[in-house]
């Protein structure tokens, strides 16, 4: 509790600097906006110094992760399709910042994109590993191609060849040889989790699931034209209501979008309803709007579930007695595990007071005040380093896990981007004719939650 009320202080003195005598401070004034902006500022230049360390210069390939064991630092040199994604958008968005020069970008990303020409492929999707230092394919770790992998890799792409229109005939044959129709189950309407090409098999289970984070591959996969655009109306919002496993009896009605029925479900939380993720953590509900213009043009639907969310996840941490919030994914001391606001979820993560920056930046769209008081509380758990923000903390504990996640590090540099450049990186996605094609999905859809 003294830390919220130090940080909340702080946030008071920040405030009463640049408001006149006699004014109120209002949730999101302009001398609140400076001071978080200014600060974001300075977080972005420390967070992409790690991509800047940890990326092989001669493949262009960013190390998975850092870890810090006695003062060494221990990089783990394997990469995976999301992290090739994730560097290429981070890049961009450093240079769109002013802490790198448009030619220092371009020449980066030319590396890496050499590189991904020559990575052996399937279908012309990538597996899920790869040597940082010679690109190969860490065959001892098996092989596998992941759906949503493969579809922030496109993103990032997609984002590149519009960012830099002198990649963009490379980026869009990378992106137009990748396949996604061999991962598509007609049937069924959905996407598998994806394929292994040792054992020749696919995963036994599709994601069925509509709000998580592989709704970016399903998107990318309709405006490629790889699936028909009913597979949109074929993910559950949630799951039908005689499916009593899942952590609440839905509440909704059933609507008809392009000739199919999409059961329009929805749980509650203290009167509050919102359509859950799989597991309640942040990046299942917010990592896709880095790219997909859901605040924009689903308002009412996909934008609204944004916000609740994000609501949802500050009001589940105050009420657990957690000195700060943000539940995600993120390394623990011993190695990773899911965290979340458990009721967000249909089979919701666990929530032990562990708590991860990337979850702050992904909100600041949708609750920047609220955003800038929690990290100001975050640094009073001595988790700022020489590369921004180390992963995750416990703040029932106050361990700090001494690790920094390629993944986690690109999430926290796009959401900052897209911030304070307007959703630059959203506008950029959606300028090609992939991130454009499919967006009548974003505007016809009316979710039960208003």
């Amino acid at each position: 509790m003294k830390k919220f009320l130090s940080s909340f202080l702080i946030l008071i003195v920040l405030v009463s600097m640049v408001l006149p005598a006699g004014a109120s401070a209002q949730p999101e004034n302009e001398g609140n906006k400076v001071a978080l902006s200014k600060q974001l500022k300075a977080i972005s230049k420390q967070t992409y110094r790690y991509f800047e360390d940890f990326t092989n210069e001669e493949t262009g390939l960013t190390d998975d992760a850092v870890r810090l064991n006695d003062g060494t630092i221990k990089p783990q040199t394997h990469t995976s399709p999301t992290n090739i994604g994730m560097y290429m958008m981070s890049t961009i968005s450093a240079q769109e910042m002013g802490h790198i020069s448009k030619e220092e970008a371009v020449d980066r990303i030319q590396t890496t994109l050499n590189t991904l020409e020559g990575l052996e492929k399937w279908n012309g999707l990538y597996y899920n590993w790869y040597n940082t230092e010679d690109g190969s394919l860490m065959t001892d770790w098996g092989q596998f191609i992941s759906t949503v992998d493969n579809g922030w890799l496109s993103a990032g792409l997609i984002v590149t060849g519009q960012a830099y229109p002198e990649l963009n005939d490379q980026t869009s044959s990378l992106v137009e040889a990748m396949d996604y129709s061999t991962l598509y189950t007609p049937e069924v309407g959905q996407m598998r989790g994806g394929y292994d090409v040792a054992a020749g098999s696919y995963t036994a289970h599709h994601y069925g699931a509509f709000y998580t984070e592989p709704r970016v591959a399903s998107y990318i996969s309709i405006g490629k034209g790889d699936v028909p655009s009913e597979h949109w109306w074929k993910m559950y919002r949630t799951m039908p209501d005689s499916w009593d496993w899942q952590a609440q009896n839905p509440e909704g009605y059933p609507v008809t979008y392009d000739g199919v029925e999409v059961f329009e479900g929805h749980y509650s939380y203290n009167g509050k309803k919102y359509v859950p993720s799989w597991g309640g953590s942040m990046f299942e509900a917010l990592m896709p709007q880095l790219v997909l213009k859901e605040k924009e043009l689903g308002k009412d639907a996909l934008g609204l579930n944004n916000q609740r969310h994000v609501d949802i996840q500050i009001e589940y941490a105050e009420e657990q007695g957690y000195e700060a919030w943000g539940m995600s994914p993120a390394a623990t001391p011993e190695n990773y595990s899911e965290f979340a606001a458990t009721p967000l979820g249909m089979d919701g993560y666990k929530s032990d007071g562990t708590v991860t920056p990337h979850a702050t930046f992904l909100a600041l769209e949708y609750a920047p005040m609220e955003a800038f008081e929690n990290i100001q509380v975050l640094k009073e758990f001595d988790m700022y380093g020489e590369y921004g923000f180390l992963d995750s903390v416990n703040v029932e504990t106050g361990e700090v896990t001494q690790a920094y996640l390629a993944l986690d590090q690109g999430m926290s540099m796009v959401a900052i981007a897209n911030y304070l450049e307007d959703g630059v990186i959203r506008d950029y996605f959606h300028q090609d004719d992939i991130g454009k094609n499919p967006e009548e999905l974003l505007i016809k859809e009316e979710l039960s939650i208003k």
